[in-house]
Order: C-alpha cells, then sequence, then structure tokens
C-alpha cells in the first residue's frame, strides 16, 4: 500500500472524516490480511516461512481486531481513547513485526520482503491516524 494512497484516502476539509477514512481503510486490510492468514495458514507460512500454527493465531487475532477498529471507524464521532488504543496498537505492531525477523522467525525470502512491508504498511495507518486525531482536536499526543 502506498503513502500516496493512504494520503488521498484521508484527504478531506473535515478532520473526523479523515480520521474515519483512515480507521476503516485500517480495518478492511487488518481484518483482509487476517481472514488470509487463517484461512491460508498453511501454504501462506511455507512461502513466508513462518509456522502455520503462528501464522492461524495471528489470523483470528488481526480479523477480530481489524472489526474492532471497523467498529470504531463506522461511529459519527470516534473518541479519543479508543482512537489512541489503535494507534498505540499500530506502532507496536509495527515494531514487533520488524523485531521479529530478528529474533523468533526465519522467513523466506518472500517473509523477509513481506513483514517488513506489511510493518510499513501499519506503521503507515499509526502516523496517519495520529495526525488526522490531532486536526480533530482531540489530542494524538
Amino acid at each position: 500500500m502506498s503513502a500516496t494512497l493512504l494520503a488521498t484516502v484521508a484527504r478531506t476539509a473535515v478532520p473526523r472524516i479523515a480520521l474515519r477514512r483512515v480507521l476503516a481503510l485500517d480495518a478492511v486490510v487488518t481484518a483482509g490480511n487476517g481472514l488470509a492468514y487463517a484461512v491460508f495458514s498453511a501454504p501462506l507460512g511455507r512461502l513466508l516461512g513462518v509456522g502455520a500454527t503462528t501464522l492461524f493465531g495471528l489470523g483470528l487475532f488481526l480479523t477480530a481486531y481489524g472489526a474492532g477498529v471497523g467498529l470504531l471507524a463506522s461511529r459519527s464521532r470516534t473518541p479519543a481513547l479508543p482512537v489512541k488504543f489503535v494507534i498505540e496498537a499500530n506502532w507496536a505492531w509495527a515494531a514487533l513485526s520488524l523485531v521479529s525477523l530478528f529474533t523468533w522467525l526465519s522467513p523466506t525470502t518472500a517473509g523477509a520482503v513481506w513483514i517488513p512491508a506489511q510493518a510499513l504498511t501499519v506503521a503507515s495507518f499509526a502516523l496517519l491516524q495520529q495526525l488526522a486525531l490531532r486536526s480533530t482536536g482531540s489530542g494524538g499526543q
């Protein structure tokens, strides 16, 4: 996912709408990724060099998390505290993804490309969400 696409989705004169759009896109990408991990854990595990059981568990978690973010995005007024939680969780996910490359995973070449790419995508969501939240006047620090 490119930064240009993310910025285009977030572009609006109404900060609340930008925040909801970025949360909604995060929800779709996260839940979609989670479903793919859960349903195709064995072949994706082989492709990425990640255990199928680990990928299945991550898939279930991401699907549920994505649904929660989607629920948050569907609210006309998104409360700041849950949004801050999503932002922090996204930063943590991005960091842990990179740490996992050097600590407990032995990815294939595809995995060594995929893991940092998805970490960058998640970090981009966190940054855009943080900026949008700050623009709403709800904080974000």
